[in-house]
């Protein structure tokens, strides 16, 4: 009777572990996406999506608006719009579609 009750209980936790770790594998795979990042055009992107870069304030994003067009991105750095440090954490991040 005790080996019964305690099979049962060892059965219980076995399949508690198994619904656990089915579904945190179905939330790690469901928080993957396949999708590019996307990029932020500076020679069109609005004064709030410039500001929400990391790195550009208001100041910043002011700037790179009065310096359009441009025909490549990293002339916010060679037009002297954005200091170096700025543009590192962005380069990734911006575009200049023509």
């Amino acid at each position: 009777m005790r080996k019964s009750i305690l099979s049962k209980f060892v059965l219980i936790g076995v399949a508690i572990f198994a619904l656990s770790v089915m579904g945190l594998a179905q939330n790690a795979n469901s928080s993957v996406t396949t999708s590019k990042p996307q990029l932020v055009d500076i020679n069109s992107a609005s004064k709030d999506e410039l500001v929400a870069l990391p790195g550009v304030g208001e100041t910043y994003a002011q700037k790179i608006i009065d310096g359009r067009p441009y025909k490549q991105k990293t002339e916010l750095r060679t037009r002297n719009i954005i200091p170096a440090s700025v543009y590192a954490k962005i380069a990734s991040k911006v575009i200049a579609r023509q």
